[in-house]
């Protein structure tokens, strides 16, 4: 039995009904499109793929020190600050990923009255940020957690957050005939991650759920060398420094 070179949702749903030889009675709709979510999600984790890198502009409430991350996003690849109030024109500054204790150790001083926002300690052009939670569902208005920075802004500023997002999968609620990236160029790493969760689902053969598992493992690496670059959560920061030398007057 041969993959398809494409698949729809109509092809793969009954592409994994073939290949796991299970009726429909069993593998009902909701069923199916449960295994076809749980492996676009696991493939957009295992793969950040570049059609997927989006950037926002927004900004920063004075004394807050908490934003929400943007719909759909799966996780944050960068989050650039400008020491403006009006626009991202220039140079911004890169915010340096921590986690949520050092924010919460970098913010424990106090200097105001306890409980009101005017409270945080040490405020200014925020130089860290750490995250809470990440995409729920794939629906549109799902957030997806939040981000903790510090200093606490002492200003509105503008800042730009680029991150991957959770793409239009496919699904019963859509056109059954449609394909998306991953059923166009990554069809048999599709299939294979679905029948992970069916076999999963199914709890055995054992040696079925490991054929496929494997299956798709060597599919994504052969995926993933078509997305150089594109594994590193937050490769905007990773890079060598690169300082300008002013050249000596002549």
């Amino acid at each position: 039995m041969s993959g398809l070179s494409s698949y729809t949702y109509t092809t793969l749903k009954q592409a994994i009904l073939d290949y796991t030889e299970v009726g429909s009675t069993v593998f009902t709709t909701t069923i199916l499109d449960g295994f076809i979510m749980a492996a676009q999600f696991r493939i957009n984790l295992d793969c950040p793929m570049d059609s997927d890198r989006i950037q926002s502009e927004a900004q920063f409430a004075t004394d807050f020190n908490t934003i929400t991350m943007p719909t759909k996003a799966l996780f944050v690849r960068g989050i650039e600050v400008y020491d403006s109030t009006a626009n991202t024109n220039g140079q911004g500054v890169w915010l340096e990923r921590r986690d949520q204790t050092f924010i919460s150790e970098y913010i424990g001083n106090l200097t105001g009255t306890s409980g009101g926002a005017a409270d945080q300690d040490v405020t200014g052009l925020p130089k860290y940020y750490s995250m809470f939670g990440g995409a729920t569902t794939g629906a549109d208005t799902a957030t997806s957690g939040a981000i903790y920075v510090a200093p606490t802004p002492d200003k509105n500023y503008k800042y730009i957050i680029h991150y991957n997002a959770m793409p239009t999968g496919l699904g019963s609620g859509g056109d059954g005939n449609s394909n998306t990236y991953l059923s166009n160029y990554f069809p048999q790493g599709l299939l294979y991650a679905c029948l992970v969760e069916a076999y999963g689902f199914l709890k055995g053969p054992t040696d079925m759920l490991t054929l496929y598992e494997q299956k798709y493992k060597t599919e994504l690496q052969k995926f993933a060398a078509m997305q150089i670059g594109r594994r590193r959560r937050d490769d905007y920061t990773d890079g060598t420094l690169r300082i300008p030398i002013e050249s000596a007057p002549q």
